[in-house]
């Protein structure tokens, strides 16, 4: 018998309800040193998903590490998109053995998490790797994370996978969350976050917008 199929989403794809997204060390003495990426490119992507974890409120967790003593403060592309949230600075390079970190990640009681952040072999792969082990379920975005180098964050996201993390990029999380052009209440925050920070992509929509009037769906 021939398998029917079914107008229904993956249980896999993410939902603005199902997860918290926690934003790791994107701060000035980590990027100096991050190579992977171009410091342009991060900055845009942490705004991508910053932007869209505010309006589709997907409860967030900032964290720095000694943002006072050494880091520097963090990315105001992120912090911007949350004005005025609390962000928790910690001592330990791992923030899943902070309890502060804990304690909130707990409050928000979700068994799905989503990580970005600096650097992905230690900050990003350390509380992914130590959340999996748990029982919770990890998602990745793996360009909105970098490294020392190529080779360090390509590694780092082999290490996760191998233990069940899924990785995704940026556009993808704005475009999962809202999956569906017909979502009116949220069709003006997608679109306008993809035309604002969402290179070429992004282009395009304002680009038919003006000359056609067109828009998706």
């Amino acid at each position: 018998m021939p398998i029917a199929a079914k107008a229904t989403a993956a249980a896999g794809l993410l939902t603005p309800k199902d997860h918290a997204l926690l934003l790791i060390d994107f701060q000035p003495q980590m990027a100096f040193a991050t190579t992977s990426i171009d410091a342009t490119t991060l900055r845009t992507n942490a705004a991508i998903i910053s932007r869209a974890a505010a309006g589709f409120k997907v409860p967030t967790v900032l964290n720095t590490v000694a943002a006072k003593g050494f880091s520097g403060p963090m990315f105001s592309e992120i912090t911007e998109a949350f004005p005025g949230q609390e962000l928790l600075d910690r001592t330990s390079m791992n923030c899943w053995e902070d309890e502060n970190v804990i304690k909130v990640v707990n409050a928000i009681g979700k068994d799905r998490l989503v990580f970005a952040g600096l650097w992905t072999s230690v900050c990003i792969v350390d509380p992914v790797l130590s959340a999996i082990e748990q029982g919770f379920e990890a998602y990745v975005i793996t360009d909105a994370c970098g490294d020392v180098s190529a080779e360090a964050h390509e590694r780092a996201v082999t290490r996760m996978v191998q233990v069940g993390a899924r990785p995704m990029t940026a556009m993808q999380y704005l475009l999962e969350l809202q999956r569906d052009w017909a979502r009116s209440e949220t069709y003006d925050l997608t679109t306008a976050i993809a035309q604002q920070v969402g290179g070429a992509y992004g282009l395009g929509i304002l680009y038919a917008k003006s000359m056609f009037g067109a828009q998706e769906g």
